[in-house]
């Protein structure tokens, strides 16, 4: 009999405040990754797990993605999320569905370069 159990890792990528902690915590089902309206709440990746009877999925939140690398902190945001992408099974690119940016397509810049699948995802 074959072992039809399944892994993988997802990064939840896009600029700041799209809600990428805040479907994390909806996925999960509890809150893990910290939310607000304020931009750059969350400052480092943030893993979550979910596990079903046939898979596992590790669930990485990053910091959002902008254009503004002024400041070091800014630099430090978007390495770390950037670092997350060469290392995922899947990425979901999530935007709101109000505004596309310059942050957006800044996004949509890096994700050209990946080799995993990249799922679009409209908040």
């Amino acid at each position: 009999m074959v072992d039809s159990f399944r892994c993988g890792y997802a990064a939840l990528i896009g600029r700041p405040n799209t809600g990428k902690s805040t479907l994390l915590n909806r996925i999960l089902g509890q809150k893990i990754s910290i939310t607000s309206r304020r931009p750059q709440t969350t400052r480092h990746r943030v893993l979550g797990i979910k596990t079903t009877d046939s898979a596992q999925l590790i669930y990485v939140d990053t910091p959002g993605i902008h254009d503004f690398e002024g400041r070091a902190m800014n630099r430090h945001l978007n390495r770390a999320a950037g670092s997350v992408l060469m290392d995922v099974d899947v990425i979901v690119f999530l935007v709101d569905g109000l505004r596309w940016t310059a942050d957006d397509e800044l996004v949509l810049s890096k994700l050209a370069t990946v080799k995993c699948p990249v799922i679009l995802a409209v908040n």
